[in-house]
Order: C-alpha cells, then structure tokens, then sequence
C-alpha cells in the first residue's frame, strides 16, 4: 500500500521525492493536471544546491483515487486543507494516519473530520519552491519536527519518524508540537510582513528600519499563545522565549541567526511572497483567521496583526502594490 503525498508542491514534492528516491512506495495526489502528467512522465526532478536528481514517480488527481490508504501526507496550502479532507476522509483506513506536513494549526481541523486518533502533527522548516509541472527547488534544510497531539511518545510516532529520517536524518519526536506549530505561526507572521515588500527574507529581518515591526508582530502571536497556555519553541535561531521576555539584546541576537539562516538557503523569499509576486495567487493568510478568532475570544488585541492580514489580502486583490510603503504606513499605524 503506497504512502499518499497529498499535494505535490513544494513541501510535498521534496518529502515524497526523497521517500521514493529511499525506496518507499510513493504515490502523488495533486490538482494540478500538468504537473501529474510531468511526474507520470519523466518524474520528479530536485534541484538546487542540497541535492539533483530526478526519481521515477507516479501521481495521480484527487477524483481518481479508489480503495483505502494506511498513510496520508496532507501538503497542500492551509487553505486547501477543508477540500483536501473531504476527499482524504473515505480513502483513510479506520487505523490510518493523516499527518500534516503544512503551515498552520491544521491539526484542528484534521483531527475534527477524521479524529484525534487517525491524526499526527508535523512542523517543518526546510526552503523549497514549486518552480515548474515536475520540478521542485530544494533551497535548504530546516528542523523537522513529528509528534501526537497529546503530547504522547507513541510507537506510531516512532515509525513516522523512522520515515522522515529517511529525508532529514536531523528530524525530531516532541511531547509538545503545539509548541513548534505556535513558534511558526509566530515566525510566519514575519514573513507575512516581509512579503509585504520585494525584499529577501535576510534583507527584510536585517533592514534596522523596520525591526520593531519584525518583532512586534511575533510577539502579538507569542503573547496569544503565552496566554491560552501554549508554550511557544524555537528553530533554526528564532527564540520565541527572547520575543516573550522582550529581551532587547536577544532578539537582536535571534534575528542576526535567522538572517544568516535564510541568506544560506537558495530559496531568497518566502512562499507568501513568491504567491503574490510570481505566481498571483492567495496566500495562505486564511491561517490566521483561527488565532483571530482565538485572541477575540480571550479578550486579547492583535492591531498589527489584523492590520499586516488586511494589506496581504488588498495585494491578493491587486488594490495594493508590494513595497517598502506598505510598511512606512504600518509603523505609522502601529509602532
């Protein structure tokens, strides 16, 4: 029985092309009918620095599938996640896992349509970039991080990590995922913010200008999960606890490791940017709305945050331009 790699993007298509350049049984689901049709083809081709190599591979479109699957990757965009659970719901085994290899707190939701015990959590921070029908950028490795909701060391979790030490032998088990699920929320709030603008993810976390922006909209999603008693974790030099603590010298600290992070991967600008920039699609900015939610039920403001979503959603629509004015009018707004 294959492994389902259930969006063939850029975290999907990396994952599962180095699981069956491994020897797993891959099979690729994905929407986009030109990029099946390439993995039919010749099959999935890495590039980039980490790694180039092109494994043989098959895939196939949502609506073809039949039968029952042990093991579902779900790596579509956040926003696609409700559409993609709906097809995964009646191929998924009743002892079958759905682990989300996602940006977001997808988890709820999975674990709402399929239940708590045919669902995994899963962080990961590695660079990669869909760049054509077949083809994936493998930009540069980031921590990969497995684990239960419940926090439980399971033989389950065991296996799964088995696996994706197949493709990071770096990657981790941990009794708290929420905690690293919040961190990257906290960290994508910043890219948020630099997709905002045409620089680079270094360039922006770099540029002294804008600095308090950087850090004020991580804090107000540290400061959400500080209070619904969710530990935030750290990766890859960002240091929630610094953030939290508003520690000055720290967080410069933080911020010099994370921009000497990005400016070794050769994928330059995030995923937000390059889906407004290059490929004019919605982003996945729709992941914040659950947090939105959440800090308006516990009575807590987030203004840049509501603030930075609005601007992504008027450059979504083309009623706003990505520039450096974007954020001249946010510290204005909100510092």
């Amino acid at each position: 029985m294959p492994i389902l790699i259930w969006g063939a993007g850029a975290i999907g298509g990396t994952l599962g092309a180095y699981l069956a350049h491994a020897g797993q049984d891959i099979l690729f689901v994905d929407v986009v009918a030109e990029h099946v049709h390439e993995i039919n083809r010749r099959g999935i081709h890495i590039t980039g620095p980490i790694d180039d190599f092109t494994v043989p591979a098959e895939a196939c479109s949502p609506d073809s599938l039949t039968g029952t699957f042990d093991s579902i990757l779900l790596c579509t965009k956040s926003q696609h996640t409700e559409q993609a659970l709906q097809s995964i719901k009646p191929l998924l085994a009743d002892d079958g896992c759905v682990l989300s290899v996602q940006n977001g707190l997808n988890e709820l939701l999975i674990e709402k349509t399929v239940g708590r015990a045919r669902t995994l959590g899963c962080f990961v921070n590695f660079s990669a970039d869909y760049h054509a029908p077949g083809e994936i950028l493998f930009g540069g490795r980031g921590a990969v991080v497995l684990g239960e909701l419940d926090g439980a060391l399971t033989d389950r979790l065991r296996g799964y990590l088995a696996l994706f030490r197949l493709f990071d032998e770096n990657a981790q088990a941990s009794e708290n995922i929420w905690g690293y699920l919040w961190g990257k929320e906290a960290y994508g709030a910043m890219l948020f913010v630099s997709a905002l603008t045409n620089q680079s993810i270094a360039e922006a976390l770099a540029d002294a200008r804008f600095r308090p922006l950087y850090i004020l909209a991580a804090q107000e999603i540290l400061r959400l999960a500080d209070a619904l008693g969710i530990e935030a974790y750290g990766f890859n030099g960002f240091q929630p606890a610094a953030f939290l603590a508003n520690d000055k010298a720290a967080i410069a600290q933080s911020l010099d490791t994370l921009v000497a992070f990005n400016k070794l991967s050769a994928k330059t600008h995030s995923g937000i940017w390059r889906d407004l920039a290059v490929r004019k699609r919605a982003t996945e900015v729709l992941m914040y709305e659950p947090l939105l939610a959440q800090a308006q039920e516990a009575g807590i403001e987030l203004p840049l945050t509501r603030r930075w979503i609005a601007m992504i959603q008027q450059i979504e629509t083309g009623e706003r331009q990505q520039s450096l004015l974007n954020l001249e009018e946010l510290r204005a707004e909100c510092l």
